[in-house]
């Protein structure tokens, strides 16, 4: 069994903003001395004092207009998080050098805990973007949804009343009572939104019936049956004490008059404030750090080697960001124990590290990971392995990876893995795939687990199968299921039915033959038909392959693109 304990490395970073006064300028330009009429044409013309128009055309051009990275990271990735004083502001800033450094004070500014290489608030809104992103999505990345937005800005809600499929509705008495027919509906109750208040109730309606729920502070909108006439009626419409033509003639909301009609109308102002509230930016909980507290560097000592393996993943988030999983497996046999009162325990201290080609460190985690055994079954452990698994979202791009690991019960036992990493690019409308996983299991978490814990990807776990290079194969044994796990990105949408269109085909082969001993065929629309992301997840029995080395193979043939895309994996059984 695998613990982990709570890192103990701390790092900070501050930048500086210096600001030139453009009046101040000015007004040191006013007192030069004006050019002489006798310099005519022969004036030097760099020489030459600028008007104020040209002095503010050279500003204007020295801020460069945002593009790439820095656009999609103002656009997508914190679009719903940022203040507007921070975004004027980072659009002021004249050179990427400032937006790399306003980036950083950024995430730092809403760090939890300082101290911590790990920026909690950074990882949460990520993963909340991989989430919005998988459950969300409805002919658009479940980012640009109405509840991908909340979700993304104030994360789960304590409790969600959904009606996926409408149908037969009974009012409430603050709603004017009565039965009617509904679109699609979801209301989400928070007890509490910093910043907002208590018991917030938020609904949102499908009425295109095509999965595509937006926000609403029009309780009525949900309510199919609205200008059919003599239908859907209230209780006081149904008592003849009003008429349902009576909604329509202004407020807000289209509830009609009832029993508490007068009390809601005076709460319509409230729904409007809450809209407002709802859709600003969250407050910054913490203030601007100092501009460097200290810095450490972690010096790898040299020792007996200790072996471990280490795998890299690719999963898109956003067009600027991909959650980068790393796996890291150490076989038990090489980890030192000690027994105590019965217990086989071995410590192992993890360090890892990801810098740019410039060696400027973007990323870094430590932790400490115990493996326990009861100390009589210690040796029949030995064959086992044990894995640790760390996510960080990063930008696509070229970096290097650096891990340290050391045996706490035998210091001088140390290993040491580097490699370069290219993270890639997910770009518009071109069909892409997220890495093939081979998994030992692919299993569900609970609502409280989703996004977070070890292997946890969106609401699934899903711990790869580690193997010392890309090239070599892993094992499976006969007795044991064939998982693995892949996404999907960019399906192509259909603008009528604002559904995809695509087969997914998986395969497995026998390498030694290069026959296909197993296929399978779904359709897309059965594993989400609104969305222009897609998982594939199997769990396949291996029982009937006889030992040898195989491939699975998942492949994608968008109908509406008109693209294919392709990604293989090795195994060996057993």
């Amino acid at each position: 069994m695998m613990s982990i304990r709570p890192p103990f490395l701390a790092v900070a970073l501050g930048c500086g903003l210096i600001l030139l006064s453009s009046a101040g300028l000015r007004a040191q330009q006013s007192a030069s001395p004006a050019p002489s009429a006798q310099q005519g044409d022969d004036q030097d013309p760099l020489k030459r004092q600028r008007s104020d128009k040209e002095n503010f055309e050279s500003r204007k051009a020295v801020r460069q207009e945002l593009k790439g990275a820095f656009k999609t990271w103002l656009e997508q990735d914190v679009a719903y998080i940022i203040s507007d004083e921070e975004r004027k502001a980072f659009k002021n800033l004249s050179n990427n050098e400032e937006r790399e450094s306003f980036i950083e004070q950024f995430w730092l500014r809403r760090n939890p805990n300082p101290d911590s290489p790990e920026n909690e608030f950074r990882e949460e809104h990520y993963r909340r973007i991989a989430y919005a992103n998988e459950h969300f999505a409805a002919g658009k990345p479940g980012w640009k949804t109405d509840r991908g937005h909340i979700y993304i800005a104030f994360g789960k809600p304590d409790s969600i009343e959904s009606h996926p499929s409408g149908g037969s509705y009974q009012r409430p008495m603050d709603e004017g009572g009565g039965e009617t027919s509904t679109f699609p509906f979801e209301t989400w109750h928070f007890r509490y939104i910093e910043g907002i208040g208590e018991n917030i109730d938020l609904e949102f309606v499908d009425t295109c019936m095509c999965g595509d729920y937006h926000f609403t502070i029009d309780r009525g909108e949900k309510d199919a049956l609205m200008h059919v006439p003599g239908m859907g009626l209230t209780q006081w419409e149904e008592m003849g004490q009003a008429k349902k033509a009576d909604r329509f003639k202004g407020g807000f909301e289209n509830l009609g008059t009832g029993p508490l009609a007068s009390s809601q109308q005076s709460k319509q102002f409230d729904r409007i404030e809450l809209a407002a509230k709802i859709f600003a930016p969250p407050p910054v909980k913490f203030k601007d750090l100092e501009n460097v507290l200290f810095s450490s560097e972690h010096k790898l000592l040299s020792g007996p080697v200790f072996p471990f393996d280490v795998r890299t993943d690719f999963i898109k988030v956003t067009d600027n960001t991909v959650l980068v999983p790393i796996t890291l497996q150490i076989k038990n046999r090489d980890i030192t124990f000690e027994t105590k009162n019965g217990v086989a325990t071995g410590v192992v201290n993890i360090l890892g590290k990801v810098t740019t080609l410039m060696h400027k460190t973007v990323q870094t985690f430590e932790d400490t990971v115990s493996v326990e055994q009861p100390a009589e079954l210690l040796e029949k452990s030995l064959d086992r392995k044990s894995i640790y698994w760390k996510a960080v979202p990063l930008p696509p791009g070229l970096y290097r990876l650096d891990i340290a690991i050391k045996d706490v019960h035998n210091p001088d036992h140390i290993g040491i893995y580097g490699r370069g990493l290219e993270v890639p690019k997910f770009f518009d409308e071109k069909l892409a795939t997220s890495t093939l996983i081979l998994s030992d299991a692919i299993t569900p978490v609970d609502s409280h687990s989703i996004g977070a814990g070890n292997c946890v990807i969106g609401n699934t776990k899903v711990c790869p199968r580690v193997s010392p290079n890309a090239a070599t194969p892993v094992n499976y044994k006969r007795n044991q299921n064939l998982n693995f796990w892949m996404q999907v990105y960019n399906l192509g949408i259909d603008e009528t039915s604002k559904s995809n269109l695509a087969t997914v085909t998986y395969q497995i082969i026998d390498t030694a033959t290069n026959s296909v001993v197993f296929e399978k065929q779904l359709d897309s629309k059965d594993l989400g038909a609104h969305s222009d992301q897609l998982t594939v997840e199997k769990s396949l029995p291996i029982a009937g392959l006889q030992p040898g080395k195989y491939r699975v193979t998942i492949k994608v043939n968008d109908e509406i693109s008109k693209q294919e895309i392709a990604q293989s994996a090795p195994f060996v059984v057993e």
